[in-house]
């Protein structure tokens, strides 16, 4: 019954008639934008596509749209995120690539999905988002709007470092580990869940704190309320120590730098279709079921 009336409540704010569409491809991957080109004419069936996209490091047409349909992977699902900005609209993710948690509708269902979204016989969930700003001398150096997570890797020589935590200005540790990773609870399943991080429902308001390899067993990851401040601090840095921000690295980190993490306005909208449950997408993604898909029992 309650989910019954989550996904009612959602028609409310749907038109009835045709929706329209954007869909985003990331051209990087020549593949993807021509398998996204094969399937328009199955969009074009039931919502008004305005535009194909496949440059996601543009700006978006300026054309008010009601959702968009983003061809690829968890990776183009973050390029998408980050191309919107500040400016985020609901998002349906196709997947053309591997695992797929945030893009986990298949193309062979989107003929039995589109009519439902027509319908509004859907629902929005919206998944916290961070600002990353380094702070350097009293200078703002960068500052970046993320979805999964941001990571301090020690880098060349390889060796242990120190990475201060602080939460709301509070010391809270000194970890001693090759990085540490602080999660959105979507990055919960990417590079935090490698490090031995737990998994975080997606629509929950909490970061988690996830050391890699650190020298003390004690260290284990912590979760936190998304509504602190958290800053990391590295004392005596490698040469190439980095930080990474959902996959990608953005600079060196140097010892004066105060690398702070808050909740950010903008949230990722990800429609989820009836039968496409957070579980549903745990079980199938990580097997589960009891093994994994493609299992040879004889071997």
């Amino acid at each position: 019954m309650l989910w019954d009336m989550a996904f009612q409540s959602s028609s409310n704010t749907v038109a009835v008639q045709r929706p329209s569409v954007l869909m985003l491809a990331n051209g990087d991957h020549p593949e993807i934008r021509e398998r996204a080109a094969r399937l328009r004419p199955i969009l074009e069936k039931h919502v008004d596509v305005v535009a194909l996209v496949d440059n996601l490091a543009a700006e978006l047409p300026a054309e008010q749209v009601d959702f968009a349909v983003v061809f690829g992977g968890d990776g183009s699902m973050l390029r998408a995120a980050h191309c919107m900005g500040y400016q985020q609209i609901p998002v349906l993710g196709v997947n053309l690539g591997h695992l797929g948690f945030l893009a986990d509708i298949q193309p062979e269902q989107l003929d039995q999905v589109l009519p439902c979204l027509v319908a509004g016989d859907y629902r929005v969930v919206r998944h916290l988002m961070f600002e990353c700003d380094v702070q350097r001398g009293g200078t703002e150096m960068l500052s970046v709007l993320g979805l999964n997570e941001v990571a301090v890797l020690a880098g060349a020589p390889f060796a242990i470092m120190d990475v201060q935590l602080y939460v709301d200005a509070e010391l809270v540790t000194t970890y001693s580990c090759d990085g540490l990773i602080v999660s959105t609870p979507v990055g919960s399943t990417a590079h935090s869940l490698s490090a031995g991080g737990p998994i975080l429902r997606k629509d929950l308001q909490a970061l988690v704190i996830s050391p890699i390899s650190p020298h003390t067993l004690t260290n284990r990851p912590v979760v936190d309320s998304a509504d602190r401040e958290y800053e990391l601090v590295v004392p005596a840095p490698h040469e190439g120590t980095s930080l990474v921000i959902d996959g990608k690295v953005v600079g060196s980190v140097t010892a004066e730098d105060r690398i702070r993490i808050r909740r950010a306005t903008a949230q990722f909208q990800l429609i989820e279709v009836r039968g496409h449950g957070y579980y549903r997408t745990l079980r199938e993604k990580l097997g589960w079921g009891g093994r994994l898909k493609g299992t040879d029992v004889s071997s």
